[in-house]
């Protein structure tokens, strides 16, 4: 299989089936991608060395703009495309295979949890999965320890409160927080 053909598949939301192709795929794909981490983990990197280990993480150019305070984890990274001055800091976990879009300016809080996968309900097919892509607008804050759900589209200038798990989508320049997230209220 090829990458663009994975990507393809899981951009149409179509369910991957446990044991597949497509599964086989994104188990290969993982490995390469605890490969690249324990390298970007496992000791100090000067910002030009992050930028080049996340650029083979994903298989794009990014811009040099881009921070991470590692540890930083992804058990994909491929499906990931981050805009210029974007911040992750320290214990991000970011699951990418179903597409991340994570647009200029956004801050990133510690240990903030981005996940485009669902495991289907039923027992008997619980190994399935369902992707859902997250995008994630401009100048947004996540607040650390909050959890992004599969699906979810985050509007520019939006703040997510720290702890928050967000299932639904998040108007711009909304403050949202709780579990599960409601809007505060708005800045601006």
């Amino acid at each position: 299989m090829e990458l663009q053909e994975f990507l393809d598949y899981m951009n149409s939301g179509k369910t991957v089936i446990a044991h597949s192709d497509i599964h086989r795929y994104m188990s290969e794909l993982a490995l390469e991608a605890l490969r690249l981490t324990a390298e970007l983990n496992g000791s100090y990197h000067t910002p030009e060395e992050i930028i080049s280990i996340f650029e083979q993480l994903t298989g794009k150019s990014v811009d040099s703009s881009l921070k991470i305070f590692s540890p930083f984890y992804t058990d994909c990274g491929k499906n990931l495309t981050v805009g210029k001055n974007v911040f992750f800091n320290s214990g991000c976990k970011v699951q990418d295979q179903g597409g991340i879009t994570i647009g200029d300016g956004t801050l990133i809080g510690h240990n903030v949890v981005l996940a485009t996968l669902n495991h289907e309900f039923e027992p008997s097919r619980r190994a399935d999965m369902r992707p859902r892509p997250i995008k994630i607008g401009c100048n947004v804050w996540i607040g650390s320890n909050a959890t992004i759900l599969p699906g979810v589209t985050i509007g520019d200038g939006a703040v997510i409160a720290a702890g928050a798990a967000v299932s639904k989508n998040v108007p711009e320049n909304a403050v949202v927080g709780g579990v599960p997230a409601k809007v505060i209220k708005y800045v601006k």
